[in-house]
């Protein structure tokens, strides 16, 4: 089948791909969910849920096909092919790798593999990603908003030869489920408990932190709790000093003096939509078509879920708590001196360059390196900041 498809043309190639998903998905979508008497091993049959598979995810998809299609001819969307096609997905195993095509393209056989899993930790299904050897260094990448750890989707695979890369999504994000019952509280407090969780659920008592936008404060609480298990840190535009706050806090600084309904409703109105999650990635960006757009277009869909907004909301005001952390964060940095890359977007409207060099104030041995490029830096940069880390962390004092 596919070197029929390898054989047509581009346009003929790309309406049978979307029909193959479409079919694919919403047969996924629309099967018989087991029954509660099930056996275990059967209850993990479906890879996408309904929910999962709702209108906006299906059109993610096919748009996702049609841009990497154009961009790679074809070979790209073979492989994520063949990755649907592996297995279920469930709380204990992943998808398996699939045996080597006869002619593949030999940087699909190279580059490692990246799995997806879901883990019961604090009381919810934590969703990750992970790659790398399970008895290599862990670095562990916390992401921040709007995103999820979809944004390391290119990151992962240039680490994982040499560690063991573990992404979670935070609660609220990404593919994360929250029971209804379980009564989560969305504040920075309670992320930090759950990546704590997360951490014993796998096992992990020794890693090098990845902390960007929210998974700053997120992951400083963690150290602070447990410096001993904190290896090294890169911060990508995540921030820890009053100085790194930009101008763009300010309709968020005002909702935090007046958290009334109407500050409220101007940050949904100006900051949850489709043309504010855009505007993060492409503010600062030299050239904007150069982001891919698979990374907003998924953010956006998240974002339209029922109840997400609020729940976005509630972090806007919870993170006037951060803030407020500031000095405890940077005692933390001069009390146990953890080595520190800080890599950022210098055109970030949110955390800007200055809050990169405050590191210095309290890590003199800090690492700063600026790129040209906006917010969510790792989307147009990733070649630049993968080889920066893995400098970074080979060489880091061990601790």
């Amino acid at each position: 089948m596919l070197r029929r498809w390898q054989q047509a043309n581009e346009k003929a190639l790309l309406v049978e791909i979307k029909a193959a998903l479409a079919f694919g998905l919403l047969t996924l979508a629309f099967s018989p969910q087991p029954s509660a008497s099930a056996p275990d091993s059967t209850k993990h049959q479906t890879r996408l849920d309904t929910t999962h598979c709702s209108f906006y995810c299906v059109r993610f998809i096919l748009y996702l096909a049609q841009a990497k299609l154009e961009k790679s001819g074809g070979s790209y969307l073979r492989a994520q092919i063949r990755e649907v096609m592996r297995g279920p997905m469930n709380d204990a195993t992943s998808r398996k790798a699939a045996k080597p095509v006869p002619g593949e393209d030999s940087v699909h056989s190279s580059v490692p593999l990246t799995s997806v899993y879901k883990v019961k930790a604090d009381g919810i299904g934590v969703f990750y990603r992970a790659a790398g050897a399970t008895n290599a260094p862990v670095v562990l990448l916390l992401h921040g908003f709007p995103t999820s750890s979809f944004m390391f989707r290119e990151l992962i695979p240039r680490l994982a030869s040499d560690y063991r890369v573990i992404a979670p999504d935070l609660p609220g994000f990404g593919f994360t489920e929250v029971p209804s019952g379980r009564n989560y509280v969305y504040s920075f407090d309670q992320l930090a408990l759950t990546v704590e969780a997360f951490t014993r659920a796998l096992q992990i008592d020794r890693y090098a932190l990845y902390v960007f936008d929210y998974g700053a404060p997120t992951g400083f609480r963690l150290a602070m709790a447990h410096p001993d298990r904190v290896t090294a840190i890169v911060s990508q535009n995540g921030n820890a000093y009053e100085e790194g706050l930009g101008e763009a806090w300010g309709p968020i600084r005002k909702y935090w003096n007046a958290p009334t309904a109407e500050n409220r409703d101007i940050l949904r109105q100006s900051i949850l939509t489709a043309g504010g999650t855009r505007w993060q990635y492409t503010h600062g960006v030299p050239n904007p078509e150069s982001v891919p757009p698979e990374s907003y277009t998924l953010d956006t869909a998240l974002l339209e879920r029922p109840g997400n907004k609020e729940i976005q909301l509630d972090l806007f005001l919870d993170y006037a708590t951060n803030v407020k952390l500031y000095p405890k964060f940077q005692e933390y940095f001069r009390k146990s001196k953890p080595p520190l890359l800080a890599v950022w977007g210098q055109k970030d409207p949110f955390f800007v360059p200055a809050g990169a060099e405050a590191f210095r104030k309290d890590l003199p041995n800090a690492k700063v390196q600026f790129l040209d490029t906006g917010h969510f830096a790792i989307e147009t940069h990733v070649v630049e900041i993968a080889s920066a880390m893995k400098e970074f962390l080979d060489n880091a004092p061990r601790r």
